[in-house]
């Protein structure tokens, strides 16, 4: 069975496990729980009909199930958001938005411009959000929890009266998300590439071929973003630095939110995606995103902070020779006609690029399909084949 296959089987499961697991008398999992119910709770958005869920769907792997989409639809008919819904597992590892003074780096947080420092902090963001759960207020998100089945759990979790107050519910709203999000269902580290680095697993000579270039730095040099190795404790690796890097993409001419109006994009055509930059209010942070795990990669497209690829392939390509071939005739282009063409579009913001570690890495076609291959190898859920009797 192949892994996109073995995959694709295993997350329905997965999706079902979520929504309907047992509570635990347990403190700490009842207050887990809580956040699950509110997570998969479509009536938190205003109109009715989108939960956290929607956009984060355990069949394909937390993120946003409709590929064929950049953005995510917003609860509000013909509402878009800016930019691609980035994977909810493994999310929790991701250490408190700060800049790291050793290494001259901003470093962790969430969203893919590191807006909010923690997974709390996130968790306030699409319930508020015109273009996603589109509630006018805390206040209304507050009511619908109070009306809702799960409501009496608040008490038992954080003590009698824990609704009363609309400040401090909301808070407890999003500390259960951000519990339901720490929980192992998660983070399973549950792919072929754990079992092989259990020894449980042996990956194909592809598989192999690819890792060898994913780690060469003379090559590939992919996990110097996208650590592949245990930790010194042994933990497994997260296949992201949590860092920020602007790597040149190309504006998405198939992302609908250039089409919205002056209300939610007063830019038009116009609107430049600066990233960190904006958190920071600093030009030298312009077209930065954070570096996402790869974990389930093969599962979450279409992939880059705009949807631009729509191809696991693709973005190889583009990280191979972006530097090497022409640049396209116009600024909007895509992936598709970019490689028909031959060329890669202009970047979207120019400053800041990394041609560094990116851009010009000399794999050959057959090198290009085994990192590919052993990208693969990073879906969760993976059994090993039964054996024929």
């Amino acid at each position: 069975m192949g892994g996109a296959v073995a995959a694709a089987l295993m997350l329905p499961a997965l999706a079902d496990k979520l929504a309907d697991d047992p509570p635990s008398n347990s403190p700490q999992t009842a207050k887990a729980q809580l956040g699950q119910a509110l997570f998969f709770d479509p009536s938190l958005s205003s109109p009715p009909g989108q939960s956290c869920a929607t956009c984060h769907d355990a069949t394909a792997a937390m993120a946003d199930p409709d590929r064929q989409l950049p953005v995510s639809k917003g609860a509000v008919p013909g509402r878009v958001g800016n930019r691609n819904t980035p994977t909810a597992m493994y999310a929790a590892f991701s250490p408190p938005f700060h800049y790291d003074e050793d290494e001259g780096l901003y470093v962790g947080g969430q969203f893919l411009d590191g807006r909010a420092a923690t997974l709390e902090e996130q968790a306030k963001g699409p319930f508020l959000n015109p273009l996603e759960m589109a509630n006018p207020d805390e206040q209304s998100v507050v009511e619908k929890v109070r009306r809702a089945a799960y409501s009496k759990k608040f008490d038992s979790v954080f003590g009698k009266g824990a609704l009363d107050d609309t400040e401090v519910a909301y808070e407890r709203i999003v500390e259960a998300l951000a519990a339901f999000e720490r929980t192992p269902q998660f983070s399973p580290f549950s792919s072929k590439y754990d079992a092989y680095l259990a020894g449980k697993a042996k990956l194909s000579k592809q598989e192999m071929r690819g890792l060898r270039l994913f780690e060469a730095e003379d090559k590939g040099n992919c996990a110097a973003c996208h650590p592949s190795k245990p930790g010194p404790n042994g933990e497994p690796p997260l296949f992201t630095d949590f860092t920020y890097d602007n790597l040149g993409m190309p504006r998405n001419p198939d992302n609908p939110f250039y089409k919205l109006p002056a209300q939610h994009n007063p830019a038009g055509l116009q609107w430049v995606d600066r990233g960190l930059g904006t958190t920071v209010n600093k030009r030298s942070e312009d077209g930065k995103f954070k570096v996402p795990t790869l974990r389930n990669i093969e599962l979450t497209g279409p992939y880059m902070h705009n949807g631009y690829f729509k191809t696991l392939r693709g973005t190889v390509v583009f990280y191979n020779d972006r530097d090497k071939k022409p640049l396209c005739g116009k600024h909007l282009v895509s992936e598709a006609e970019a490689l028909e063409q031959q060329c890669w579009p202009a970047p979207e913001v120019i400053a800041n690029v990394n041609h560094d570690e990116l851009g010009d890495l000399g794999l050959t076609e057959r090198e290009i399909d085994d990192i590919v291959a052993f990208m693969k190898t990073l879906n969760d859920g993976w059994q090993p084949p039964v054996r024929r009797k």
